[in-house]
């Protein structure tokens, strides 16, 4: 795997160029520092004394309050306690810059022996692109030198530096997002700052300056400038019917994104196709405020609340006498593997745990689907999981008897409100709320006796209040009173242990937009939640059930 890597270069007057470091407290309360940028910005907003500083406008949803020192998360309210630290400063850049390793190649610099070839997917990719933009011609996007007046002679494009060759004296180059120190930037950025212009003008001979067909640089536009010419020229192309490239986080911190957009824009530019950079559409995770008022109950659901508590395993009937209802014994079991031990069914169990009070040569079929194990490995199967007097078929996930799970104790709101949701115009919503408070793990949880947080509640989830949308909350109400909504675990988002996690049944947390893939629209939600329900044990027949 081949990954960029760079060195990059900030103003002596930032918070990297004077040492200061800004960083929040995590969970654990240790100090995690904020990225570069994330703490240049809160140090510039510092040093001018603003009482607070919102970072939304660089991706982030905090603001940070300089009076407590804290950030407030935007949209929980959330507070973390932050700190300024100062730390060693960064070394000041002597000399000239080094060459920025990228392509293509800033004009006037030297030539250097070209480096070997890589013979990977990525590099042929990139030096095909390269050789057709060569072959082009007149048309595509070149780099120059901005010339000062009088127009000097235009100095003729040189290969690019091989990686680990310097530039010559004399020559600055520009990067990224390069601020050079004060002194020399002002020294060199006139002479040599390569501006992006276009050579659409191919009559006109190389080095033939013209005044009139000569643009500003885009070297002297700042980052916010050049957003507005990209959406100018991107309103433009739309209105004349040109195909988008929607580019994500354009105004965030992260380069993946852009990179990748960039990457199209060369291919696209290559095969010579214009490119239109837009915005993506915004995150739209809660409705519109909704009063009181509004706030209507389901037809047909009774109340707006459901508490759960904690629900103690069936007591009474040990192991075998649960499994004994679901299973028959084999007298002459089949000459294949028990999947549970992986030891032929017709030797004894392989399981070598705390040994159960049946014989580890006897096998018995589950009565619904069939499948054979050794009982030793079902009761060893059996006590290891809730003992709620439920079985659920290693092999084929058949679910015998009330399937309940280990959710910790919280509280289940529901609700109509007066808005529709993407590609269900022709309905209200219904709003679940679910809020459950950190406690201390049970008998059936993975560590008992140890503390549990609860990180993001309340969460707020959205159904279509259709026909469709009722009948999936009437299932999630059973799935709520059968505790298998949540669970203790590790989350797979932050890698936190001993947290309430979601439990394999998915919920739609995004109101008015499907960015992250868990909003609208979506229009096979409703029927997979549904599948995801049924795997749990939980069908119209349980309906039935639990009003018997």
């Amino acid at each position: 795997t081949i990954r960029p890597v760079r060195r990059s270069y900030y103003d002596p007057s930032s918070a990297p160029g004077k040492g200061v470091v800004w960083e929040w407290e995590n969970d654990s309360g240790s100090w995690t520092p904020y990225d570069m940028d994330v703490g240049i910005t809160i140090q510039r907003a510092y040093e001018k004394q603003h009482p607070w500083v919102d970072l939304s406008a660089i991706g982030f949803c905090y603001v940070i309050d300089f009076a407590t020192m804290g950030q407030i998360n935007r949209q929980t309210q959330r507070k973390r306690r932050v700190r300024r630290r100062l730390d060693m400063v960064y070394p000041l850049v002597s000399g000239t810059l080094p060459k920025s390793q990228s392509w293509p190649a800033s004009p006037g610099v030297a030539a250097a022996p070209p480096a070997p070839t890589c013979a990977c997917p990525q590099c042929l990719l990139v030096m095909s692109v390269k050789a057709t933009v060569s072959a082009t011609g007149p048309g595509t996007a070149t780099l120059q030198p901005r010339k000062a007046p009088p127009a000097p002679p235009a100095v003729p494009k040189a290969p690019a530096l091989a990686p680990g060759a310097k530039a010559p004296d004399g020559v600055a180059v520009a990067r990224g997002s390069l601020k050079l120190p004060a002194a020399q930037g002002a020294r060199r950025q006139a002479a040599s700052t390569p501006a992006l212009s276009s050579a659409g003008s191919a009559a006109s001979p190389p080095g033939a300056g013209s005044s009139k067909a000569s643009h500003p640089g885009l070297g002297t536009l700042n980052r916010s400038h050049l957003q507005r010419l990209a959406i100018a020229q991107s309103r433009v192309l739309i209105a004349s019917g040109v195909p988008t490239v929607p580019v994500k986080n354009l105004t965030g911190s992260s380069p993946v994104n852009p990179a990748l957009a960039g990457i199209t824009g060369i291919l696209m530019s290559a095969a010579g196709l214009p490119v239109c950079l837009t915005r993506p559409p915004k995150l739209v995770l809660h409705p519109p405020p909704v009063s009181k008022s509004e706030i209507q109950s389901i037809p047909g659901i009774s109340h707006t609340c459901r508490k759960t508590t904690k629900k103690q395993a069936k007591k009474g009937k040990t192991p075998e006498e649960v499994l004994k209802k679901y299973l028959q014994k084999v007298r002459h079991p089949p000459d294949e593997d028990c999947t549970i031990c992986m030891e032929r069914l017709s030797a004894p169990s392989g399981y070598k745990g705390p040994q159960p009070t049946v014989k580890p040569d006897l096998v018995g079929k589950l009565v619904k689907c069939g499948h054979i194990f050794h009982l030793h490995c079902l009761v060893a199967m059996y006590n290891n999981g809730n003992k709620d007097g439920s079985l659920q078929c290693p092999t084929c996930k058949t679910i015998y008897g009330v399937k309940t799970g280990t959710q910790p104790p919280g509280k289940m709101e529901y609700h109509i409100i007066p808005h529709a949701l993407p590609g269900h115009s022709d309905c209200k919503t219904i709003r679940i709320i679910y809020n459950i408070p950190p406690g201390v793990q049970g008998p059936e949880h993975p560590n008992p006796g140890k503390s549990f947080t609860a990180r993001g509640f309340p969460r707020h989830c959205y159904l279509p209040d259709s026909e469709k949308g009722r009948k999936v909350l009437k299932l999630l109400l059973v799935a709520w009173d059968r505790r298998l909504i949540f669970a203790i675990g590790t989350s797979s988002t932050t890698g936190e242990s001993d947290t309430v996690i979601w439990n394999e049944i998915h919920h739609k947390t995004e109101f008015g937009s499907n960015l992250t893939g868990h909003g609208y629209p979506d229009i096979n939600y409703l029927d997979n939640v549904l599948a995801e329900l049924a795997a749990q044990g939980i069908t119209e027949e349980s309906l039935a059930q639990e009003k018997d």
